[in-house]
């Protein structure tokens, strides 16, 4: 079982920045695919980033290319995503997610394919 805890989110204004943390309890020798999904009021939860178990391969989808970057610090088991020039529509509840995976460069985009969910945390961009 892998749990998933996200902190880093709070109230910025239009152009901020904020870096979301996901810290994972990974059981040593497994090796994960990671994500971050989002979900704003009364919509459904959307793909947002996702890598490969390595973290050398990233997918963004086109509302964050160029704004938003995923990485990883393997030594403390956490990943991170650095959200820059943030605008009013990114306000949603930010969702760390996690499946096994094994395939170098295969990414998971879609909420089915994850197994493991974190509670997520409130990012609001004010205008």
């Amino acid at each position: 079982q892998v749990q998933l805890v996200e902190s880093g989110g709070g109230l910025v204004q239009v152009g901020g920045s904020l870096r979301l943390s996901c810290a994972t309890s990974e059981r040593a020798g497994r090796t994960y695919a990671l994500a971050w999904f989002r979900q704003a009021p009364g919509k459904e939860r959307e793909f947002v980033v996702g890598d490969d178990w390595t973290g050398n391969y990233t997918y963004y989808a086109d509302s964050v290319k160029g704004r938003f970057t995923l990485f990883r610090d393997n030594a403390k088991n956490t990943a991170f995503l650095q959200m820059n020039s943030l605008r009013p529509e990114d306000t949603a509840i930010y969702f760390c997610a996690a499946r096994l995976s094994d395939t170098v460069g295969y990414y998971y985009w879609q909420t089915y394919e994850f197994d493991y969910w974190g509670q997520g945390t409130q990012v609001s961009v004010s205008s």
